[in-house]
């Protein structure tokens, strides 16, 4: 059974059931409703009756009582309560006396009288002065209160009914309306299953299920964004190990092959040493990304004092600066304690270091500082900045700007500081090069 049918027989049942406890609810109360309606009825008929008979009784004899009450077309009696005795009634004897026999007239707190299988609504009403003693007990059958029930039920039904029916199309539509987005949601899944990216629609609902299909939009964007990354990255990588291996292999084969002079194959053998160790480079910061990306075990964060870091950046930098006459500042708050792992966020920074130091002209700045419970380490430099071509993939592997060696060290930062619960971009800096901004969290899991 499909999910529509399956919501639709649900939320019809729910709503059928509720229908049917009201109405039960209802149908019970309604015949005591119009019982208490009754005798408040005949409360109010008695009391004019008896406010008729107290100006005239005891001026007129019984008689004329008695004409009064069978003239009212009512079923009641005049009771005694002294002497325990009925003077009259509007009913034959022979009804009165079996109303006698078979109910306690002298309980004032019975409302219900029966004769035979007939029930009767009692209402009782005291003439003045009370130490007279007499009451006016005035009657309604039950059955009539039940042909009325019986009408009010027959009128209850035809609404219950139409009211199922609206309860099965309220319930068809509602669940059209929530059926018909994860209908078009598991369409577009189907497209995600066959990479049929440039197929794939947004869907609009509206609550969770507008959640569901804003991450499943977002999954799709990012899973093409991956494999095409992941695309790029093969080719990117095949290319950066196939140059160098064909360097070697062509000087290998000119040496084997006594193409080369000796001077030809010593400088033959350097270039071959080099382009191995680079080989080598890229290979391990392929494992380590690898690693990075696989195995959380191999990050083992630890407390950090932020200005001692950045001293350690700034020591194995200072070569390099000093090499290529280019000043480095920096200001570290001393009070910032990071939470990450030593060696592997002091390699993310020093690659965003040396990375400044091949583009800038003449200065790098390093600013650590705190803000809204967050750490940011920003490094700007005022070289020619980063193209706009570059920097949507600028953090992507193997890929490279201006003066690039291997395209793995900024991709490596960004896995690292990942790793450490924080984020990197990179944007325009103050000096007019490239800035990037390191964001991480003040302690871990913050």
């Amino acid at each position: 059974m499909k999910l529509q049918s399956q919501l639709t027989a649900a939320f019809t049942a729910l709503l059928l059931v509720i229908m049917a406890v009201a109405w039960y609810v209802i149908y019970s109360l309604i015949l005591d409703l119009l019982i208490q309606d009754e005798q408040r009825q005949l409360k109010q008929t008695g009391e004019l009756l008896v406010n008729v008979l107290n100006e005239q009784y005891g001026r007129a004899d019984i008689q004329r009582v008695n004409g009064i009450l069978q003239d009212q077309d009512l079923q009641m009696f005049m009771y005694d309560r002294k002497h325990d005795q009925v003077l009259l009634s509007t009913m034959s004897n022979k009804v009165a006396s079996a109303f006698f026999r078979n109910n306690d007239f002298s309980d004032t707190k019975k409302n219900q009288w029966e004769y035979g299988k007939e029930q009767f609504v009692t209402s009782r009403i005291i003439f003045l002065p009370e130490e007279s003693g007499l009451e006016l007990i005035l009657l309604t059958p039950i059955s009539d209160l039940q042909i009325v029930q019986q009408s009010f039920f027959s009128r209850i039904f035809l609404i219950f009914i139409i009211g199922a029916f609206a309860a099965v199309l309220i319930s068809y539509y509602l669940t059209k309306t929530l059926v018909t987005p994860l209908s078009k949601l598991k369409r577009q899944l189907k497209k995600i299953e066959k990479r049929q990216f440039d197929d794939i629609e947004h869907i609009k609902a509206t609550g969770e299920i507008k959640e569901v299909a804003d991450s499943v939009y977002e999954m799709a964007n990012e899973l093409q964004r991956y494999m095409s990354s992941q695309q790029t990255f093969f080719q990117n990588a095949s290319h950066e190990l196939k140059t160098p291996l064909m360097t070697i292999q062509g000087y290998a084969e000119g040496i084997k092959d006594g193409i080369f002079t000796e001077k030809e194959a010593e400088k033959g053998l350097e270039v071959m040493v080099s382009e191995v160790n680079r080989l080598k480079a890229i290979i391990n910061e392929m494992i380590l990304l690898a690693k990075l990306d696989s195995e959380p075990s191999v990050y083992e964060p630890v407390k950090l004092n932020a200005a001692e870091l950045i001293n350690q950046v700034i020591d194995r930098a200072i070569p390099f600066v000093n090499e290529k006459g280019i000043r480095l500042h920096h200001e570290v708050d001393e009070s910032i304690i990071l939470f990450a792992d030593e060696e592997k966020l002091l390699r993310a920074l020093l690659n965003i270091v040396f990375n400044g130091i091949r583009h800038t002209n003449s200065q790098i700045e390093i600013n650590v500082f705190k803000r809204n419970r967050r750490i940011f380490i920003t490094i700007a430099d005022d070289g020619e900045g980063i193209s706009e071509e570059v920097t949507p993939n600028i953090f992507h592997r193997f890929v490279k700007g201006k003066n690039g060696e291997t395209g793995l060290g900024l991709a490596i930062a960004r896995a690292i500081i990942e790793q450490s619960g924080g984020k990197i971009t990179a944007g325009k800096s103050k000096l007019g090069g490239a800035e990037f901004e390191v964001n991480l969290p003040e302690r871990n899991g913050e």
